[in-house]
């Protein structure tokens, strides 16, 4: 089978195709330079093009990484997403017998080698990195398909399969942390918001949670029971995804596939909150800042569907782009807060970063000190996102940005169903 054929059947056809995977003779060798290399290369190649060429950033004013870095950020990036791919697989090896599974170190790296296919082409998105939530929603798409591939590959029983693929998403996170930790070595930070940190191993807490301590300040807290019923919402939509399957309507394929990420993602079968409706909740003025621009806009990937509105606003030399997001394919993403959420309180000579909660929300706060620029994100309860971004502000004056949105309103705001 060659591998875009390999591509296609693991995509839209992951249960006819992991029984012939299994069956397959392999090596790791082969495994690697078959397939992992080769779409490995996706989103290394496409991140230095985007982050080199393209660019990304707001006001009109577009950041680009500097060649040399870029180069050294795609070969370290390249290099530790094979190295993940191996590490991952020795887990998943390592952990087969706890959920009634038998140890088998090339079928566990066919599981997470072919399961990794659609995080590796999402990288693609990369070519914009404005688009970068869609190479994430391609990455939830890989956690599906190592749930339907762990009782095949690792002979455990089907009903373990959802709390095996919670425990090794969480390993996967903590093994990204501690890899990137490596690259910065090579790398060091990237722009704001983009450096990574070490971690440390994760210790257990209170009603079953695993927190990982990391020694810039910050706590992530995963609850694997949570993904444990991401996982039963998965196995539904499969059913659907395989009956569209066997009906041989390619279409209807696709779009049970959609329904999958809709389930990983906990959006369900809701429509985005309209782009209309969140452009009239941005106000023409707030405080000082009166309104320059404003825009909306709606749009569909793999069956998952978004609106926004955003403006710009400024006074004097100050600016600041104020934006609603509603991610309805999304709307699990306050659920996901509550499997993988963070808190933080850092700070250095020139910049504060700080994540924490307001009730059901998620806020966080980052700005450097000589007020040059700042931003500020809550997250509603619903999943809604509003953001602050802007330059010549403190962040006292991002909050008020915010608060000038009625948030009580959006986040009562009911989403319908799609039609």
């Amino acid at each position: 089978m060659s591998l875009i054929e390999r591509v296609q059947s693991i995509l839209l056809r992951p249960k006819e195709t992991w029984p012939v995977i299994a069956a397959e003779p392999a090596d790791a060798a082969t495994i690697y330079s078959r397939y992992v290399c080769i779409l490995a290369a996706i989103p290394a190649i496409c991140g230095f093009v985007g982050w080199t060429l393209v660019g990304g950033g707001a006001f009109g004013v577009s950041y680009r990484l500097p060649l040399a870095t870029g180069l050294v950020q795609m070969v370290v990036g390249y290099l530790l997403s094979l190295a993940i791919v191996y590490v991952l697989a020795l887990i998943v090896n390592a952990l087969a017998p706890t959920f009634g599974g038998s140890k088998d170190l090339v079928a566990a790296l066919k599981v997470v080698a072919y399961g990794s296919t659609a995080g590796f082409l999402g990288g693609v998105f990369s070519l914009l990195p404005s688009f970068a939530l869609l190479g994430l929603l391609a990455s939830f798409y890989s956690i599906y398909l190592l749930y339907t591939g762990l009782p095949v590959l690792m002979r455990c029983p089907p009903e373990k399969a959802g709390a095996y693929t919670a425990v090794v998403v969480v390993c996967a996170i903590v093994a990204m942390i501690v890899l990137g930790a490596v690259s910065s070595l090579f790398m060091g930070g990237g722009p704001m918001g983009l450096g990574t940190s070490t971690a440390g191993l994760p210790s257990g807490a209170a009603g079953g949670d695993i927190q990982i301590k990391t020694p810039d300040g910050a706590t992530v807290t995963i609850n694997p029971s949570g993904m444990a019923d991401m996982a039963k919402r998965m196995e539904e939509a499969g059913k659907r995804m395989e009956s569209a399957q066997q009906s041989g309507d390619s279409a209807a394929a696709g779009k049970a596939m959609g329904d999958v990420l809709g389930a990983v993602t906990g959006g369900g079968n809701t429509a985005p909150i309209p782009a209309a409706d969140l452009k009239a909740m941005l106000p023409e003025s707030i405080g000082a800042m009166k309104r320059t621009s404003i825009e909306a806009q709606s749009g569909e990937a793999m069956g998952v569907a978004g609106s926004g509105a955003k403006a710009s606003y400024a006074a004097g030399d100050k600016q600041v782009q104020l934006s609603i997001t509603d991610t309805g394919g999304l709307a699990g993403l306050a659920a996901m807060a509550g499997m993988a959420s963070m808190t933080m309180d850092k700070e250095t000579d020139g910049k504060v970063e700080k994540v924490y909660k307001e009730g059901g929300r998620t806020v966080h706060e980052e700005y450097r000190k000589d007020g040059s620029h700042g931003e500020m994100a809550v997250i509603l309860a619903n999943g809604v996102v509003v953001t602050a971004e802007g330059s010549r502000v403190d962040i006292a004056t991002l909050k008020g940005m915010v608060q000038g949105v009625d948030l009580a309103k959006l986040e009562a705001t009911k989403r319908v169903a799609k039609r």
